[in-house]
């Protein structure tokens, strides 16, 4: 459903990465209050096997399951296992977020299989689960130039920017680029306005958060379990070092 509302008019939902498959960060993250979190599973140190005991302690936040491609089988069981939505990489066209909503959706919108007794249905005590959320990421020349039509697929929520790989791709393929980063940024925030869809990116400091909120980036994801623990480390040592 698309959202009418200007993007820097609505409210910030912040989010983090969790890349250590641990469940206890989880479940601190959780309690410290993010609105969403995502289970890392292209870049992070997690396994499938992580994956349900960190879902099980995630309860006040929205948890996000990035697989690590777009293969219907991981994002069904991510869904099946209880996941709030799905963050897919690379997401460069109209026709590969159709695939993934697809992949998340029961027929008639989708070729999702049905088991009633999973523990998006609470085991079956349930008789339908909440629409799962779809985080699609941007993350080359060709995911900025397809943006609008992308974000105007149904199904896609949010257009998500993979900073690093989005500058990697145009300093790789420079002959390609006709926009530079900033360009492709406002690109991507006019892009999900115009669908009236949300959209986010990582970031590594917090004192970025208002310029990219005015830009209309309304989903930030602040660093990750692993960078927070590496400069808290830093942090003490460096004094001393």
């Amino acid at each position: 459903m698309s959202d009418t509302t200007p993007p820097s008019q609505r409210p910030l939902q912040f989010g983090t990465w969790l890349q250590t498959g641990s469940s206890i960060v989880a479940e601190l993250a959780d309690a410290c209050g993010f609105d969403w979190l995502l289970i890392d599973l292209e870049h992070g140190c997690g396994t499938d096997m992580t994956v349900l005991p960190q879902l099980q302690v995630i309860r006040r936040a929205a948890a996000i399951v990035r697989v690590p491609t777009a293969q219907p089988d991981l994002i069904a069981r991510a869904l099946d296992w209880g996941a709030a939505g799905i963050m897919v990489p690379m997401v460069s066209t109209a026709e590969k977020a159709e695939a993934c909503v697809r992949a998340m959706h029961y027929p008639p919108r989708g070729d999702r299989g049905l088991a009633g007794m999973v523990r998006a249905y609470r085991y079956g005590l349930e008789k339908e689960p909440a629409t799962p959320h779809f985080f699609a990421q941007i993350e080359t020349i060709e995911a900025v130039k397809n943006a609008r039509a992308i974000a105007a697929v149904e199904g896609v929520d949010v257009l998500f920017v993979g900073p690093m790989d989005l500058q990697l791709n145009l300093k790789a393929y420079p002959e390609h680029a006709t926009l530079d980063y900033v360009a492709c940024l406002r690109e991507v925030a006019t892009a999900s306005k115009l669908a009236g869809k949300a959209c986010g990116i990582l970031l590594k400091q917090t004192e970025d958060i208002s310029s990219y909120h005015e830009l209309g980036f309304t989903h930030p994801a602040v660093e990750t379990d692993i960078t927070f623990l590496r400069d808290s480390y830093l942090r003490v040592l460096s004094p001393w070092k």
